[in-house]
């Protein structure tokens, strides 16, 4: 996507279903975003140069996937102060517990914002960039609130239908 103002990455192709999710929420707010394949550890170096272009680049929040260690977004947040989002992917014998504890318990400092584990998670992350961006965004912001007002009429519209049967 041409400028994005978001960079999702995950630490392998097998989590773009899941890391789709928050390439979908985003597409939603109609923020511009790109996706890739990045590993804390078995690409160091390219993460490395990825988190100094960050900035140059108009990146203004990353969203990073990853199981097993999930070293990914803590790495980036190391390298930057743009802000990162961390989505834990269960992908171990763990179920995902692993990736949420290496991802959540970042030491003083270097802070991950983390969501829930799997899509759920990813979904999240997507709208959670989204507010942060609709902070100085009256589009962004005003697509939030409607969404907030399509969640509000889905739990109305379940209560009728549970009343009626």
């Amino acid at each position: 996507m041409a400028n994005p103002e978001v960079s999702i990455v995950m630490g392998s192709d097998s989590d773009l279903e899941i890391m789709n999710e928050a390439a979908k929420a985003l597409s939603d707010f109609g923020i511009p975003h790109e996706i890739q394949v990045l590993s804390a550890h078995r690409s160091p170096e390219l993460v490395t140069q990825f988190c100094k272009e960050l900035k140059t680049r108009g990146i203004k929040i990353v969203i990073a996937g990853a199981g097993g260690a999930a070293h990914l977004a803590g790495v980036i947040a190391a390298h930057t102060t743009v802000p990162v989002i961390g989505v834990p992917i269960d992908s171990s014998p763990l179920s995902g517990l692993d990736s949420l504890l290496a991802t959540v318990q970042m030491p003083s400092g270097i802070p991950v914002a983390t969501v829930a584990i799997g899509k759920s998670g990813a979904t999240n992350a997507g709208i959670l960039a989204a507010q942060i961006l609709g902070l100085h965004s009256t589009e962004i912001a005003a697509k939030l609130m409607k969404h907030k007002e399509k969640l509000t009429q889905s739990v109305i519209d379940k209560n009728n239908r549970l009343k009626k049967s």
